[in-house]
């Protein structure tokens, strides 16, 4: 009869065995951010600002039902091409909820928006009528400009500059 590699012998638990797994563990983890949540007052003048104003894809938009059994819809959004981080929006319900709408984050930029053509994009969504906060600003990490979703949430649109090696 064998014991458990966490015993250096029956019944005398070793926590280096242990140690050892979960710091093995950490280093070859890897994570992503999924989803962040996007509080809006309506679904659907939401997904028109998101997929008409910046070209952004609707990836699902489903029924569902909230933590109290209330229905609601399950709606995902990204920009065209994105492989990465989906923005749930989640439409207020309750008076604490609706005070955040336009200001997730206290008056601070609150999504970077990345591009490969800052240029392209910043005069197609000047055309859809964006609001732009400020003027197109070149910094030692790319070409930069913030601009408001419909609700006054900042973001940056932002061509990064390629990594020096």
């Amino acid at each position: 009869m064998g014991c458990s590699r966490l015993y250096r012998s029956c019944g005398e638990y070793d926590s280096r065995f242990e140690e050892r797994t979960l710091r093995i563990d950490l280093q070859n983890m890897r994570q992503t951010i999924a989803h962040i949540t996007l509080v809006v007052r309506d679904y659907d003048e939401a997904i028109r600002f998101f997929t008409q104003s910046l070209n952004f894809e609707l990836i699902e938009d489903t029924p569902s039902k909230d933590r109290q059994g209330h229905e609601k819809r399950w709606v995902l959004i990204a920009p065209p091409g994105s492989p990465g981080t989906q923005i749930p929006l989640a439409k207020a319900s309750n008076e604490e909820e609706t005070s955040r709408i336009g200001n997730q984050t206290g008056g601070r930029v609150f999504l970077f928006l990345h591009t490969d053509n800052f240029q392209r994009d910043y005069e197609a969504m000047r055309k859809k009528g964006v609001k732009f906060v400020g003027e197109p600003k070149e910094e030692e990490y790319g070409t930069v400009t913030v601009f408001e979703d419909m609700y006054g949430n900042e973001w940056d649109l932002l061509e990064p500059k390629p990594l020096s090696s």
